[in-house]
């Protein structure tokens, strides 16, 4: 195995601002508290020493609820122990319950995750740390999360749905398991992602006990705990927060704050999530639809459901797990139930919670430190080969498809399409002629420079049908090259967006996940490149 890297900002896959993020530019320093660094991890520990002892035995008891039944590794029953000493620290990654792990970077999240707690481990043996898979029990965007690519084809769960996704019954994916299993042949590496898919989801009766399995099957044994926000122990000590958004828009007027002062920053800076009034769901069997506020009456959209603001404080007493945060106030959440010190996300993720570090702040909840997620390309020798077979570097492979080509055409073209030694000479020759029209009749400078564009857009126009000829000269080339970057960049999009887990197990088996550990250092700051034979 060899693995090289290039820097994010290379690759053109990242946003202005997550690399902005990533070089720590001044500008940005007031949207989070300190940057990823083993330092910086010292002093986050040194923050987060206070996390109350009784949260800590809240999370403790819950696990060990939802772990009932469950197969633990030993180094999870450890971790789980863990938690209730005051010395114990957790990273968190989180994901939808996306089917079968949905695209490839659902492994790079949580290897990014148990690697980071080995490294902090290393650095800080005094303490202890748990990598945490929070799963998405409560998300409604059913249509996100149900289907996976594989091998070119999307295998899609049509289903009928309302409400969270978690509970969500598994009937109906033996239908997936069979199209599943009849495009995988009978090796051995298929037979056990066969027989994966089949435990997970055919064994199980809903959508969060299906994913705890597959997550606990690939990880297990690397400790990570697998925990599901959608509890009303858990809830309990949200309670304050909640209160503070239904009677204050505490979240709302800090978060909007924020945005306000980014979008000062820079236009580029898209905005990545807009804060609501009440950053809170009311979830119900089968429901999950927004908390509004209008004249006094507290209302759940789209339902006749309704409360004043006695009757909803009330509620909230009794049942705080029927109060589901959005995506404004489920960080918040996450960070007051857990003992974090680091939260590892995608580009978009981490875009979202740079905008809500002053809401931290109102509510006097620490801020972790944001770390984006190892990303990867994952290559094969035969491909390296080929690649190194058509002069084909790495980094190439990243440029937009009709840039790539172009670069590559003239690079091996037998002729040189580059017209720029003629601008150069046409440009030279125009200002001899801008001179003698000064000296003779300055009303011939407009048709000098209307004479110097006309010719200039000319040679453009030869050098796109130069290029454009050579194209069709070397199409075979063009060809190999095009097949080349869409196997690797499939949709003309990063690999691991578009590809399941399972593509790559097909061919490394039982290799893969560790093959991935070693391979991926979450600190590295840049894009890793996997040459797995």
């Amino acid at each position: 195995m060899e693995v090289e890297s290039i820097p994010f900002k290379n690759t053109g896959y990242f946003s202005d601002l997550i690399c902005d993020y990533l070089e720590g530019k001044d500008s940005l320093q007031p949207f989070y508290e300190r940057l990823p660094g083993i330092e910086q991890f010292k002093e986050q520990i040194a923050v987060k020493q206070s996390f109350p002892d009784t949260h800590r035995k809240v999370l403790y008891t819950v696990l060990g609820d939802q772990y009932k039944g469950i197969q633990m590794s030993g180094n999870t029953k450890v971790n789980i122990s863990l938690l209730q000493e005051s010395s114990t620290f957790t990273v968190v990654t989180g994901h939808q319950l996306n089917l079968f792990t949905g695209p490839l970077y659902f492994l790079y999240k949580i290897i990014s995750t148990i690697n980071l707690t080995k490294q902090l481990k290393f650095s800080n043996p005094e303490s202890n740390f748990v990598p945490i898979y929070w799963m998405a029990t409560e998300d409604h965007d059913f249509d996100e999360i149900n289907y996976f690519n594989y091998k070119g084809k999307k295998l899609q769960w049509n289903k009928e749905v309302s409400g969270a996704v978690g509970p969500l019954s598994t009937d109906g994916l033996e239908a997936i398991y069979d199209a599943f299993s009849n495009e995988m042949g009978n090796s051995v590496n298929a037979n056990r992602l066969r027989e994966l898919f089949k435990k997970a989801y055919l064994e199980h009766d809903n959508l969060t006990e299906a994913t705890r399995y597959l997550a606990n099957e690939l990880f297990g044994e690397y400790g990570l705990v697998i925990l599901d926000g959608n509890n009303p122990e858990l809830k309990q000590l949200l309670v304050p927060y909640v209160e503070k958004d239904l009677l204050e828009n505490k979240s709302f007027k800090n978060v909007s704050s924020t945005i306000g002062q980014l979008q000062t920053l820079s236009e580029n800076y898209g905005i990545q999530v807009n804060p609501r009034e009440i950053n809170y769901f009311y979830l119900i069997d089968g429901v999950r639809e927004r908390i509004v506020e209008r004249d006094g009456m507290y209302y759940v959209n789209d339902t006749n459901i309704s409360f004043s603001k006695e009757a909803i404080l009330d509620e909230l007493a009794k049942h705080p797990e029927r109060f589901s945060p959005n995506v404004v106030t489920r960080p918040l959440y996450q960070e007051v139930i857990l003992p974090n010190l680091c939260y590892i996300g995608g580009g978009g993720e981490l875009a979202y919670w740079l905008q809500l570090k002053e809401m931290f702040m109102a509510m006097k909840v620490a801020f972790p430190v944001l770390l984006l997620r190892n990303s990867a390309l994952v290559i094969t020798g035969k491909q390296k080969e080929k690649l190194q077979k058509m002069n084909i570097g790495l980094s190439d492979l990243f440029l937009k498809q009709s840039s790539f080509i172009n670069k590559k055409i003239r690079e091996i073209s037998n002729i040189d399409i580059d017209l720029s030694a003629q601008r150069k000479c046409l440009t030279d020759q125009f200002k001899d002629l801008y001179e003698l029209a000064s000296q003779t009749d300055a009303s011939f400078l407009g048709a000098v420079k209307a004479q110097e564009v006309k010719q200039l857009k000319g040679l453009d126009k030869l050098e796109k049908r130069l290029l454009k000829a050579q194209k069709r000269k070397l199409r075979d080339q063009v060809s190999r090259m095009t097949d080349i970057q869409n196997q690797l960049f499939p949709g003309q999009s990063l690999q691991e967006r578009n590809l399941n887990f399972s593509e790559l197990y097909l061919e490394y088996g039982q290799r893969l996940i560790p093959n991935l550990m070693k391979a991926l250092k979450p600190l590295s700051g840049d894009f890793t490149i996997i040459e797995m034979e």
